[in-house]
This record gives structure tokens, sequence and C-alpha cells, in this order.
């Protein structure tokens, strides 16, 4: 059961990180551009790791225990 609730929160969470980046209004990146100049690309790293990457462990977590 714990495993499903982490599972669920990790989803959650995945998803709300998700949502923000992709929502201009939010996440202005033009200037996060301006601000991190070559290391831009590194924004996309941090969303991957905190974005789909957990969306995806979180729905490992809740299938875990049917397997």
């Amino acid at each position: 059961m714990i495993l499903v609730i982490s599972g669920i929160m990790l989803m959650l969470f995945g998803l709300v990180i998700s949502v923000v980046f992709w929502i201009p209004s939010i996440f202005n990146r033009s200037r996060i551009r301006q601000v991190m100049g070559k290391r831009y690309p590194l924004v996309y790293v941090v969303y991957i790791a905190n974005g789909p990457l957990l969306i995806l462990f979180g729905l490992l977590l809740i299938i875990w225990p049917k397997v």
C-alpha cells in the first residue's frame, strides 16, 4: 500500500512539474535563456529528471506490487 501511495505522489509531482514547464506564463524560457547563457540546455536535463522521470518512477511503483 505504501508503494502505491508513494507512486501516486511521485506521479502527481512529476505531472505538476511537466505542466509548469510547458506553460509560458509560469516558466519564462527567454529570461532563463538570458540568465544561463550557454548552460541553458541544462534546464532540459533538470526538467527530464524531475518531470517525466518522476511520472515513470511513480508508475513503476504503482505497478510493482501487482507483479
